[in-house]
């Protein structure tokens, strides 16, 4: 595919630059999320648009005359907020600044799964104080298995990139590669060795328990996953798990874990149903706060269609049974990089400013069938207001020394480049 910005635009674009009014100098528009499920946004994902599409020389030594100012990544702002805008910095091609809509609104998705993935930590977070003694596990909690029911290499790596903003555990290979090239971390995520169902089945049904010891074997150290639902799951825990490979689970003691995972069924009813199967068998305590914990070096894995609300269920499912939020991790795959769209967030690009003939026009949109699309007015400034909250600053009367977006590109060149490292500390939850 060519990388020439002249195709990276909407068709209806290519029209715009003589339906402005002649004269039009300046074009300035901006990026916001209008409101979605959660209450505010984690913002993400801009620094790899400028570093894969627009930094540098496009041809003939040119380089594109915008100015692009931002609010740091990983910062979370609430709703309603401007999270960075647009202009030209050359008078001849107003109309540059809309064409690029196109690509930089595209910046929803790494904003959208960012986001979720976030709120995903909270709830995780949420369950750990109030069940477990330690929240050391917490980065570890969700993995990101959404590889293969991603849309194209592109979006997953683009979707798991925003996902290890908060998160380390993935099996996209891709994110990695991608936060590796565009944000300076060698190695943003790990994963351990897991079975699937094909490694288990294709040693016949007869022979289940030595398909699993065989993997206990082949990875005799640290952490391996084991789907264990590939016949009976109630029957492998209780029996293989709870009798015939007890022993090897145990020789893990000192150095490692033996994670189960169940495949099917109904993501709570089966999670605790494993665990109080495994509680039979092996050698259980209590936890400070109450909650029942199983030895270290067993846990399980529910990664069966784990959505936040799915997730939620279990977790509660799991406290009300009397076990810890930290005796259970989480995968999810296509509900946190394809179960979402653009209007998630509600995230829109629009123009609230131009120069026509030397006269400067404040410029918003406000239909009457639809109040909540009312765009902003005006040269924007994000501020913190007299409360400590940030506040967006329309018609150019903003605190500029205080602006909270930063330029970041220039004509071209990158102007700040962001680490993942400071875009995750960003990101923290306040434990």
């Amino acid at each position: 595919m060519s990388h020439s910005m002249i195709g990276i635009v909407k068709f209806l674009l290519v029209t715009h630059y003589n339906q402005y009014p002649p004269q039009t100098t300046k074009i300035y528009s901006y990026f916001e999320c209008r409101g979605g499920k959660f209450e505010d946004v984690c913002f993400f994902g801009l620094q790899y648009v400028l570093k894969r599409w627009m930094v540098g020389c496009v041809y003939h030594k040119g380089r594109l005359p915008l100015r692009i100012k931002a609010v740091p990544e990983g910062s979370v702002i609430p709703y309603k907020n401007v999270l960075f805008t647009v202009e030209n910095t050359d008078p001849k091609v107003a109309w540059l600044t809309n064409w690029f809509e196109t690509l930089l609104l595209q910046v929803w998705y790494p904003i959208t799964v960012c986001t979720s993935s976030r709120y995903h930590k909270i709830l995780i977070a949420k369950y750990l104080e109030m069940t477990s003694d330690s929240s050391d596990s917490l980065p570890y909690k969700l993995h990101d298995f959404g590889y293969r029911g991603s849309s194209s290499v592109e979006s997953a790596a683009i979707g798991d990139a925003a996902h290890l903003v908060n998160f380390y555990g993935t099996d996209t290979v891709a994110g990695i590669r991608l936060c590796s090239k565009y944000y300076g971390c060698s190695m943003a995520g790990v994963s351990i060795p897991a079975a699937e169902h094909s490694t288990i089945t294709s040693w016949k049904r007869e022979n289940e328990v030595e398909a699993y010891r065989h993997l206990l074997e082949q990875y005799p150290n640290g952490l391996v996953s084991v789907v264990s639902d590939s016949y009976d799951l109630y029957s492998c825990v209780e029996k293989i798990w709870g009798h015939e490979l007890k022993e090897l689970v145990m020789q893990r003691k000192h150095h490692g874990c033996v994670i189960i995972r169940p495949d099917s069924g109904d993501p709570a009813e089966v999670t605790v149903k494993v665990l109080e199967i495994l509680a039979k068998h092996y050698p259980c305590r209590m936890n400070s706060k109450g909650y029942k914990m199983l030895p270290d070096y067993l846990r399980v894995i529910q990664a069966d269609g784990v959505s936040y609300e799915s997730m939620g269920n279990v977790l509660e499912a799991m406290k009300l049974a009397g076990w810890s939020a930290e005796n259970v991790y989480f995968g999810t795959g296509g509900s946190l990089l394809q179960r979402v769209h653009r209007d998630t967030l509600k995230c829109a690009f629009k123009c609230s400013f131009v120069i026509v003939d030397g006269e400067e026009r404040p410029v918003f949109k406000q239909p009457i069938t639809d109040r909540a699309k009312t765009s902003k007015k005006g040269r924007l400034c994000l501020n913190y207001s007299k409360d400590g909250h940030y506040e967006t600053v329309e018609l150019g009367r903003g605190d500029q020394q205080m602006d909270l977006l930063d330029v970041v590109f220039e004509n071209g060149v990158l102007l700040r480049e962001q680490s993942l490292d400071d875009i995750r500390s960003r990101a923290a939850l306040s434990l």
